[in-house]
């Protein structure tokens, strides 16, 4: 469902993720990553499935390298979880949705959603 997947900046990822009041999925990506491309239907179904809850972003690193540096990606894709403002979860590469969904629903679950 587009409009549950919103691209993020170095301008914006402090309003965006660092003060968002729900968790938030990060997905550091590139547009000449082939594993990248491979993870982003599952990232976008994730978006979907659970607007209001999560919400889901991605940071194009060639175009706002300022937040991949923070962050230390230092390969894509890296999807990050962060809750009030702080990393609490990484996986790098293109791991399957099954993968994804149980690292969104452990940090869910401990905010009774």
């Amino acid at each position: 469902m587009a409009g549950t997947l919103k691209n993020v900046t170095d301008d914006s990822f402090e309003q965006d993720v660092l003060k968002s009041d729900k968790p938030v999925l990060v997905d550091f990506w590139a547009a000449w990553c082939g594993p990248c491309r491979l993870v982003a239907p599952a990232v976008e179904e994730i978006a979907s499935e659970y607007h209001g809850r999560l919400k889901v972003v991605k940071v194009d690193v060639d175009q706002n390298q300022d937040v991949a540096i923070r962050y230390g990606v230092q390969s894509i894709p890296t999807l990050m979880v962060f809750k009030a403002g702080v990393v609490v979860d990484r996986v790098l590469g293109a791991v399957p949705k099954p993968r994804l969904v149980t690292m969104v629903q452990r940090h869910l679950a401990a905010v009774g959603s």
